[in-house]
């Protein structure tokens, strides 16, 4: 790419009189730099070892010292929306699909196989760059604007609705789930029947779009999440203890996951945990449940749960960093069986 396209593409400075005018590669690691590159400095340590590789320009937007007079030195406001600008301006050249969904919707994405001109996004913005600036013209991309910035884009189309059920569960626990979809039988997916409207909605998408794909063994998706516990609160093999922590990270869940539990689990005595500032946003009926319990900050949580007798408790806003101990792989069958 030629230097003025960089200085127009990131509102960037160019501090010295180089005698490069185009560089090869944007680079992010000293090490992989090579002749011709340009060196995203956000560890500035590295420049040094960047300019040795052959680098002829380095971008930076922190207090730089010069030290080659003969590399461009260009200076930005901000390297991450930098680098961001540079990718919007190559995906539009590429000519790619780009379609909107929820953020479950992209983790579950990720642990199925597809086909390489499909790719669901996740992760900061040399990540992304790193997964899109090779990608093959005419791609299908998959994101959510609560995991990728919308303003990446400039063409976004809205995930296709799914009219009619396609997945056939067979068994179902509140945390696994057997189900078969399109002929093939898939068991014990440690995925919990709350995620499979989800699920549809993305092998919707695929077959619209005739992309090939094959399901593997689906892992926690990091939302929903069960984790079995003893008394004190450390973590147990899954399925082996009757006190399960469901953590929620994202507030915006709510309501539907405590639906789902006041239906699948109606015999089971369950603890909602919520940050005030999510009680708030809950529906006037809701907050009338003497389950629901409001908590300040994530210091109060265990003390909270020791205070109240439960089988589950729904913790919203934490994640199970608060538990002490790491967490053993989970392999086991859910203890809690309950009928389609």
């Amino acid at each position: 790419m030629r230097l003025e396209n960089i200085l127009a593409l990131t509102h960037g400075e160019l501090t010295n009189s180089p005698f490069v005018n185009s560089f090869e590669n944007i680079v992010f690691e000293a090490k992989a730099v090579k002749r011709g590159d340009l060196f995203m400095a956000y560890d500035e340590e590295m420049i040094e070892e960047a300019l040795f590789n052959g680098a002829y320009g380095i971008l930076f937007d922190k207090p730089t010292q010069i030290r080659d007079n003969e590399t461009a030195w260009i200076k930005v406001a901000s390297l991450d929306e930098a680098l961001k600008r540079i990718l919007r301006f190559m995906l539009i050249d590429k000519e790619i699909e780009v379609y909107e969904c929820n953020e479950i919707i992209v983790k579950l994405a990720l642990q199925v196989m597809s086909e390489v001109n499909f790719i669901a996004l996740e992760g900061d913005i040399k990540t992304l760059y790193k997964t899109l600036h090779n990608l093959e013209h005419g791609s299908t991309v998959l994101f959510s604007p609560e995991l990728t910035p919308a303003d990446l884009f400039t063409n976004i189309k809205k995930i296709p609705a799914n009219s009619s059920e396609s997945i056939n569960i067979i068994e179902q626990t509140l945390f696994e789930t057997s189900f078969i979809y399109d002929n093939t039988f898939y068991e014990r997916q440690q995925l919990s029947p709350f995620f499979m409207p989800y699920l549809e909605q993305l092998l919707h998408l695929f077959k619209i779009l005739k992309i090939n794909f094959r399901l593997r063994k689906f892992m926690p998706i990091d939302h929903f999440e069960a984790v079995f516990t003893n008394n004190n609160f450390e973590i147990k093999e899954f399925g082996s203890s009757d006190t399960v922590l469901i953590f929620e990270k994202s507030t915006t869940l709510i309501q539907q996951e405590i639906a789902f539990l006041q239906k699948q689990a109606s015999w089971a005595n369950i603890l909602y945990l919520i940050p005030q500032k999510a009680f708030e946003s809950l529906d006037k009926e809701l907050q009338k449940n003497k389950y629901i319990v409001i908590y300040k900050n994530k210091n109060e949580i265990k003390n909270l749960l020791r205070a109240h007798s439960f089988n589950f408790a729904l913790i919203v806003g934490s994640d199970k960093s608060i538990l002490t101990k790491p967490l053993i792989k989970q392999n086991r069958l859910s203890l809690f069986d309950f009928p389609n």
